[in-house]
């Protein structure tokens, strides 16, 4: 399984990459081989403030419905256009497939997300935590 060293995880299996006073934020590798096909990604969220483990939207696979758990307190600035008509994109690259751009309000979330190595460990030590 893949992660990247240069992203923050969640114990909810999400990711995000920060970038100056935004951030990009995903689904991992290991939460997608969980779900398995995905069909359908829904995120009603854009323009809204989103609380740090809130909802921000559901990702639809064959199987089952998954939500989405916001890693930082932020406003949603952008969706990712391209998970409209291709959800598949999640399945085949997890991290280069962000779902949403979030305007960070608070700096000091990131002291609660886990990095490459200890996100790792939680999925060895817990696999079925999905």
């Amino acid at each position: 399984m893949n992660y990247p060293e240069h992203l923050f995880y969640t114990q909810d299996h999400e990711w995000i990459s920060f970038e100056q006073d935004h951030a990009l934020i995903g689904i991992t590798d290991f939460a997608q081989k969980e779900l398995g096909d995905i069909v359908y990604v829904d995120i009603p969220s854009l323009d809204k403030i989103i609380a740090k483990e809130a909802i921000f939207g559901t990702v639809e696979a064959v199987k089952t419905v998954s939500d989405l758990f916001m890693p930082v307190n932020g406003k949603v600035i952008a969706i990712n256009p391209l998970l409209e008509t291709n959800p598949e994109l999640v399945n085949q690259d997890p991290y280069g497939s962000w779902m949403i751009k979030v305007l960070v309000t608070s700096a000091s979330d990131r002291e609660s997300l886990l990095n490459a190595e200890q996100y790792q460990a939680l999925i060895v030590s817990n696999p079925s935590s999905h």
